[in-house]
């Protein structure tokens, strides 16, 4: 099972971390129940990795974590940061997403 990250989403997400006042392990990337289609992502920084729920991947140096259960959801999927004229952010290209809601922040499986 595997997950990757796009060149533009990791130095992003890299840009972002050097900015916080804390120190953090690295990113969190979960699939939380909810939203119009029944999904949604969470992104955030994580101060800590246990091994015995989340796998562990590593982009140049930058550690991502993803619990077993989301990744169930996001096996093959890569994240992306997108910039452009309807604003920036992270967009997530699932094959296991059967369906996105109109706004796009949630998903069904």
């Amino acid at each position: 099972m595997a997950i990757t990250l796009t060149k533009k989403a990791e130095d992003k997400v890299k840009e972002i971390l050097a900015d916080q006042p804390e120190e953090y392990a690295g990113l969190r990337i979960q699939v939380v129940g909810g939203g119009c289609s029944g999904f949604s992502y969470r992104m955030g920084f994580d101060k800590a990795y246990n091994q015995d729920t989340d796998h562990l991947f590593e982009f140049d140096g930058l550690r991502v974590f993803v619990d077993r259960s989301s990744l169930l959801h996001m096996d093959g999927a890569e994240v992306d940061f997108v910039d452009g004229l309807q604003g920036s952010g992270f967009k997530f290209n699932n094959p296991n997403s059967a369906g996105t809601c109109g706004c796009g922040q949630s998903f069904s499986t």
